[in-house]
């Protein structure tokens, strides 16, 4: 079924956000579609896929799989194909199965169930909406589910954002090439209690080394895991741009961070860009 948005017309906007315009044609448009979706054909799910992605040959068997793990759990909000950090270098190749959850809101390639819309759709944004999603207001502590590996790559250089971040981190973000049969695999791990139980056990286990030992290298022994810590919004900032990870925040979270932490590979070595043990909060001024 092909459906086409009926208003192709400008939106009103104020002098100084013209040059805006096609984000708030963007926000309009996801309106307008996910209405159709939900209330017009009655789905109860949703994969929004734009159409500058290039997407895995197990991207539906991901979905399809996670759509129970979704429905299951209120504490996680989206599945996305999307890893924020899924340059080459930064991801394994070799566990293109693993999972993590993310308090960061990825987009490119995700799921929403029509109860979500429910709550969005009265008070959907005329403009900015995935930025308006990585709000604490609308994510009110939900999280989302994303692989190591992506199961989408962008090739939209051009565009309403004029290619923002695609030359420096998106031309490089590996795309899974391997089918992964997640329906035959048990995802219960995923579930917040358990999942939060072993992944903090992982992180917190690690030992904490300096960035200048991942740098350097010579010192450390085996593959990791290992952690690096920081304390404030700079020194996450100057950790991350040294290790080579997106360093911009949104309301406080990092890209792809799930509890503070981001989880990367670091010449071929895992690293947990983690706050310290007990942390409980997002500080919004981190943006």
């Amino acid at each position: 079924m092909h459906i086409r948005q009926p208003d192709l017309t400008d939106v009103r906007v104020r002098p100084e956000h013209r040059k805006f315009q096609g984000y708030y044609k963007i926000s309009r448009h996801y309106r307008w579609a996910l209405n159709q979706v939900f209330n017009t054909f009655s789905h109860s799910a949703v994969v929004i896929v734009e159409d500058d992605l290039e997407v895995a040959p197990d991207f539906f068997e991901y979905f399809r799989a996670l759509y129970p793990v979704l429905r299951g759990d209120p504490s996680l909000w989206c599945v996305s194909a999307w890893n924020d950090n899924g340059r080459d270098a930064l991801v394994d190749p070799g566990k293109a199965e693993l999972l993590y959850r993310t308090d960061f809101f990825p987009g490119l390639g995700w799921m929403l169930l029509k109860d979500l819309w429910d709550e969005l759709e009265p008070k959907w944004p005329s403009a900015f909406w995935d930025d308006w999603m990585r709000q604490p207001e609308q994510r009110r502590d939900r999280s989302c589910v994303r692989p190591e590996v992506s199961r989408t790559i962008t090739f939209g250089r051009k565009g309403v954002s004029l290619g923002q971040f695609f030359d420096q981190y998106l031309r490089y973000i590996k795309l899974n090439g391997e089918f992964v049969p997640f329906t035959k695999q048990d995802l219960s791990h995923l579930v917040k209690e358990r999942y939060d139980e072993r992944f903090g056990k992982e992180v917190y286990g690690a030992p904490l080394v300096r960035v200048e030992d991942l740098l350097q290298g010579s010192t450390l022994k085996g593959t990791g895991p290992f952690r690096v810590q920081y304390s404030s919004r700079d020194s996450f900032k100057v950790l991350a741009r040294n290790l080579g990870v997106m360093d911009d925040l949104k309301s406080g979270v990092p890209r792809t961070g799930y509890r503070g932490i981001v989880s990367f590979l670091h010449r071929g070595r895992r690293v947990f860009l983690s706050p310290p043990e007990g942390w409980t909060k997002y500080d919004v001024s981190w943006s």
